[in-house]
């Protein structure tokens, strides 16, 4: 995997998957001043194409209801990001190889 653009607000993370046109896009939930549920539903208004997964340091079900909700394919706690975990999700929704 490479990593083709970062972000830091829901401006520049629209801009950068404009202009990358990534496969996937790791979307974290805290942000700080803005919210990872609002960059995923502009990102997702931008093109409905893009294949988004939210992350966090929180527990998968401090989220659960609002994940289902979003326009991301899944959600990954931090500590089990891996190439192999983001596979599984995007083969689990028919976005993966």
């Amino acid at each position: 995997m490479t990593v083709v653009g970062t972000a830091s607000s829901l401006a520049t993370a629209v801009e950068s998957a404009r202009s990358t046109r990534p496969d996937l896009i790791l979307v974290d939930i805290d942000l700080g001043g803005e919210n990872g549920f609002d960059v995923v539903e502009a990102l997702h208004d931008d093109d409905p194409r893009f294949t988004m997964i939210l992350v966090s340091t929180h527990d998968e079900e401090d989220f659960a209801d609002m994940v289902e909700a979003s326009s991301a394919i899944g959600f990954l706690p931090k500590f089990e990001l891996s190439a192999d975990r983001i596979l599984q999700i995007m083969s689990r929704t028919g976005d993966g190889a």
